[in-house]
This record gives C-alpha cells, sequence and structure tokens, in this order.
C-alpha cells in the first residue's frame, strides 16, 4: 500500500511510503491521524495549510459485507474543528484495488484557475479543468463517466464547493452512476478552496488487497452477512423501507423535530413516512432498495421518481425527508425530493441545508411549511446570490445574519433529526461528539428508540452517559474500518457479528486482535481528534446544546437536563 500527496501549490504528485505509526490505521483513523500530525490547528480551513485527506477503511476492497465507506477528513469550515465525513459510493473500493492508503491533498494553487486529479493505475495527473467549472454534479459525473469510461469512479462538488460554502458537500458516484455524499462538515468547501474541480479514480488494470488467510476471511464474511441478514432491521426493515422509516416510529416517540425544534411530532408525519414513500417509489417504478456501494447487504437506499416516472433522486434518507419535511412544515415529499435533488446537484449537505431552511423561516425569510419558498431558497444558493451565499454557510452563520437565537448547532454544525429532550443519549453525543452535532457519531436511537443493544429510557437521564459514550467509541471504530454505520444494529444484538469483524482483520492483516484492541482503537481516534480540537480552542463549553432546549418539547414536555459535570463525564475513558 503506499500514499499519494498532492501537492495543489506546486501541481505536483508524489508516491509515499506508508509510515509504520498508519499502516493498521484505515478510514477515519487514518484520516484523522494525518489531520492530527500535519494540519496546523489553528490554520484557516479554507487557506493553503489545510488538507485534505481521503482515507478507505481497513476491510475495503475485500467481501466483507457493506464496507465501501469512503472516510474524508480536514480540519472543518464549518466547525472549526476535526473532521471526518462518511461517503459510500465507488470510490473507496477503487482506491483501494489500486494499491493506495490514502490521498494527501495540500496547498493551493496560486491563480483562480481549477483543476481535475485522474488517479489510475500508472499514478496522478493534475490537469486544468475548464470546461466543467460551474457544473452541476450530476453533468460533472456524466461527462467524467463518458470521457474516462462507465466504470470510472468519481469525486466532485458543485456550485457550493466551487463557492466555498461552508455547508457544501462532496459528492462520490455510486454504481449506478447517481451521487452519495461525504455531507457534512464544509468538506466540499475545502476540496473548492483547494480549486479542485474533481477527481476520477479508474482502477481498471489493477487487483483487490491480499489477504493472508482467504479462507478464514470468507468464512468470517459468511458469518458476518448472516448475522446482517437475520437482524429484523438490517434484514428486513432497512431494505424495505429505508431509513425513513424512522419517520412514524420518531413521531410516535414524541421526537421528531417540528417546525425548528419547537416540538416532537408532526401532523404530516404519516404523507412523508417511509411506509409513504415506499409505496410512492412502487407506484412510479422507481427502486424501493438500492445499494449505495458494491456488497452492499442492507440496500437501505432507494431511487425516486417523479409522478410520470422520471428519475428525482436516490438516498433519499430519513433526515433530509425530516429536514425539509417536519423540521420546515411541509408534508410534501415530492417537494422534498426536489429540495435533495437541488442540494445534490449543487454539492450542499442536505441536513445543513434543511436545518438552515428552518433557521431561515424562524427569521421570516419565509414563512414555514412555504415548499415553493423553500426551492426557491436553495436556487439562491445555486446562484451565489448574497442570500444564497448566506445560506450556504450553514444555520449558524445564517441564525447570525438573520438575528434568530433558536439555531439548533453544536460546534456550529445544524442538529439532525431527533430532538435531543426526548431522545436524550442522542443528545449526548450531539453535544459531546468532536464532530460537532452528528447523529452517526454515536447513534443511541439505537437502545432509545429501537431498543436494538438492549433499552435505556430514552426521556430519563440514567444510563445516557455510558451508552453514548460506548456508541461512539464503536462508531469510530466502525469508520475505521470503512463499514457502514448500519451493521451496528447486528453487531449490538448478535454478538458473532462482532466477533466476525474481529475475524475479518486478522484473517486479511495476519493479526491477532481482540475485542478490547478494537475498542481501544475507537478511544484513540477519539483521543486525538479531542487533543486537535483543544488545540484549535476548543473547550468543554463547546460541548453543549444551545439554551433552548430548557424549554420543554411536547407531547412529553421534556427538557434537556443535563449538568455540565454529567455532560463531561462521556469522554471519562
Amino acid at each position: 500500500m503506499k500514499i499519494y500527496r498532492i501537492n495543489l501549490t506546486h501541481l505536483t504528485a508524489v508516491t509515499e511510503e506508508v509510515p509504520p505509526e498508519w499502516r493498521a490505521l484505515g478510514g477515519r483513523a487514518l484520516s484523522s491521524a494525518i489531520v492530527a500530525k500535519e494540519v496546523d490547528p489553528l490554520c484557516h480551513p479554507l487557506g493553503a495549510n489545510n488538507k485534505l485527506i481521503l482515507a478507505p477503511g481497513l476491510l475495503s476492497a475485500t467481501t466483507a459485507p457493506n464496507s465501501g465507506r469512503l472516510s474524508v477528513g480536514a480540519k472543518s469550515p464549518l466547525t472549526g474543528g476535526i473532521k471526518e465525513s462518511n461517503a459510500g459510493g465507488s470510490a473507496a473500493q477503487k482506491l483501494t484495488r489500486l494499491g493506495i492508503k490514502a490521498v494527501i491533498i495540500e496547498g493551493k494553487p496560486p491563480g483562480k484557475a481549477f483543476y481535475c486529479i485522474h488517479i489510475n493505475s500508472q499514478g496522478v495527473i493534475i490537469t486544468e479543468e475548464k470546461e466543467l467549472v460551474g457544473k452541476g454534479n450530476y453533468e460533472v459525473v456524466h461527462r467524467v463517466s463518458e470521457k474516462y469510461g462507465a466504470d470510472v469512479g468519481v469525486l466532485t462538488i458543485g456550485q457550493a464547493g466551487e463557492y466555498r460554502m461552508t455547508a457544501a458537500n462532496i459528492s462520490v458516484k455510486d454504481p449506478d452512476g447517481n451521487l452519495r455524499s461525504a455531507g457534512r462538515g464544509g468538506m466540499g468547501a475545502v476540496m473548492g478552496s483547494k480549486q479542485i474541480k474533481y477527481i476520477a479514480i479508474d482502477d481498471s488494470h489493477s487487483s483487490g488487497p491480499e489477504l493472508v488467510n482467504g479462507e478464514k476471511f470468507r468464512a468470517a464474511a459468511k458469518a458476518f452477512a448472516q448475522a446482517l441478514t437475520e437482524h429484523a432491521v438490517t434484514g428486513q426493515g432497512l431494505p424495505q423501507y429505508g431509513t425513513d422509516i424512522l419517520i412514524n416510529i420518531m413521531n410516535e416517540a414524541g421526537g421528531l423535530p417540528t417546525q425548528n425544534f419547537r416540538r416532537g411530532n408532526f401532523f404530516g408525519a404519516d404523507k412523508i413516512s417511509g411506509e409513504t414513500l415506499y409505496d410512492t417509489i412502487l407506484a412510479r417504478k422507481g427502486k424501493p432498495t438500492h445499494a449505495c456501494h458494491l456488497g452492499c447487504m442492507i440496500r437501505c437506499s432507494q431511487v425516486y421518481n417523479d409522478p410520470e416516472g422520471n428519475y428525482v433522486t436516490s438516498g433519499f434518507e430519513y433526515e433530509t425527508i425530516w429536514g425539509f419535511g417536519a423540521g420546515c412544515l411541509i408534508d410534501d415529499l415530492d417537494i422534498i425530493a426536489q429540495a435533495d435533488r437541488i442540494c445534490d446537484d449543487i454539492g450542499l449537505d442536505s441536513i445543513e441545508a434543511a436545518v438552515t431552511v428552518g433557521v431561515a423561516m424562524e427569521g421570516g425569510v419565509i414563512p414555514f411549511g412555504d415548499g415553493q419558498g423553500l426551492l426557491n431558497l436553495l436556487s439562491e444558493v445555486q446562484k451565489g446570490s448574497y442570500l444564497g451565499r448566506i445560506l450556504g454557510n450553514g444555520a449558524a452563520f445564517t441564525g447570525r445574519a438573520l438575528g434568530v437565537t433558536r439555531v439548533p448547532v453544536v460546534k456550529g454544525q445544524g442538529i439532525p433529526a431527533y430532538d435531543p429532550r426526548v431522545v436524550k443519549g442522542q443528545g449526548l453525543t450531539f453535544a459531546t461528539s468532536p464532530m460537532g452535532a452528528d447523529h452517526t457519531a454515536g447513534y443511541a436511537v439505537t437502545a432509545n428508540i429501537l431498543k436494538v443493544g438492549g433499552y435505556v429510557d430514552p426521556l430519563q437521564k440514567q444510563g445516557q452517559v455510558e451508552l453514548s459514550r460506548n456508541l461512539q467509541i464503536a462508531t469510530a471504530a466502525i469508520d475505521s474500518a470503512g463499514l457502514c454505520l448500519f451493521v451496528a444494529f447486528a453487531v449490538l444484538d448478535i454478538p458473532a457479528a462482532f466477533d466476525a469483524i474481529v475475524d475479518m482483520l486478522n484473517a486479511q492483516y495476519g493479526l491477532s486482535l481482540t475485542g478490547d484492541d478494537i475498542s481501544e482503537l475507537g478511544k484513540t481516534v477519539l483521543r486525538t481528534e479531542r487533543a486537535f480540537n483543544r488545540a484549535a480552542g476548543f473547550t468543554n463549553k463547546d460541548d453543549r446544546l444551545p439554551e433552548f432546549f430548557k424549554e420543554k418539547c411536547p407531547p412529553h414536555n421534556a427538557t434537556w437536563d443535563f449538568t455540565d459535570e454529567e455532560i463531561d463525564q462521556v469522554f471519562d475513558f
């Protein structure tokens, strides 16, 4: 395995050996380790001294189910701290098949020209890009695929990334030629600051990773696949209804944030629910189940068509539907799908965009429930107007611009999809994760709502600190392996699933890891990330929710009632 270091200041690329301290790392563990070692925590996130890291997971390009995730790391222009943003698609597997452990992109071109990067078995080619600058991600993926072949991997930024908007994401081509996203934290703005329009990855004439013990690996992969198939969530619920199955579940639990977190249930929940989404997709000849990368067994994604049967969007996720739906009081799936399509095309994190629109509605820019107004606001972002540039920089920036105090963010990043007063374990993750408010950093919905891995009463404080802590540790390890977060459902309930992950890593690399070693990896990742944030100026006071969460949240009238001392216990390890 090797590292490619691409310097945009000099437009050069060199190959480096993997240092000994990074050889056992992958995914988030590797991206965060590189950022921590090579990026000045006090640097400007959009300046030449920040770096953009692409790191496939440890199990990438193997036959391990659901192992196609890519970690994208940098100092976040949205939060000001360290960031790992995670994406499906084909990029991670293609990089690994080319023998690439990580790509480090540094420096900044001296002029205003944008560039494209082509990575193949011969190395790295950097060329000026003129034709696709200013174009949306769908057109970029289509035209790059025409140029290099239908199977080429693509990472691209849309107009939001070119404008260096701090809510901009990086889009990743999936096996069907549609888009997945390294969504959170403004990684698209970092790529835009490096003046890179797209990265093409051609893994033809390459082979997959070598396995030290192929027989043991295959046996472990089979056991892992069996666990994913047997579990009710990963084998039944998610494949049929996708992540949007959570709309009705969260609404019934009273934890579906509605009208900018004013209450926990939405009158129009059934109209945007996973069940309604499923029926609509079938009626319009879409795809109710779809894999975001090769080897995905859960297949929780889908393809959503308009009433005439034309493609609108795919990867139509719960968090996006919640945010533009309940969060903004819009109960029209077609409007929400159009919003998702625009976000994908211009390269804007749909979660941050939805929270931002809620704040804009709070500030009176448009009224709550105005679906066409929502689409008009997103078109302003695409145009790069003054209003669009405010919105494209996220909820915290928009709140300051409009003088709004009800702004649901932590460390500058929008809070997604779960009211922390009602799902208290999730609230602790929002408050304390080094990533800013991020549901994927420690998904306490498992035990709080779904009763996966046990049950911790979501309305009570007891057991929440331990729940969030343990899930953040486990998630950091899962991200490092390159596995989809959703494998955690099976891992938490079926011991053989966790054992299979350990066995796959040992068989692939000839190691003798134990479960404790995997846990220690997760702890090391979190310590590394928190140390970076401390050096960037973060303190315990940044691990707090906005003060309006002390208000009662109907229907349970729950409040955020953790003390500072209790919150600070999450990272006592």
